[in-house]
């Protein structure tokens, strides 16, 4: 019985080995993107900064003409 056991562990591992050598290495990643240009314009925060500005503009507009009045 325990000659089978030391034979089915040899086959095992030799059945092992080859299947880790089978597998195929992966593919090396994509070379990375060059960086981007200095001055790239600003994004989303402008927008919302001059929203921002136009609203507390007429907020104090309309506090102005409220108090002339």
């Amino acid at each position: 019985m325990i000659q089978y056991k030391k034979t089915f562990a040899s086959i095992l591992f030799i059945l092992i080995s080859f299947v880790c050598a089978a597998q195929t290495p992966f593919d090396p990643p994509p070379p990375s993107q060059p960086p981007t240009p200095p001055g790239t314009p600003i994004d989303g925060g402008l927008l919302f900064l001059l929203v921002l500005g136009i609203l507390y503009g007429a907020f104090i507009a309309y506090k102005k003409s409220k108090k002339l009045v």
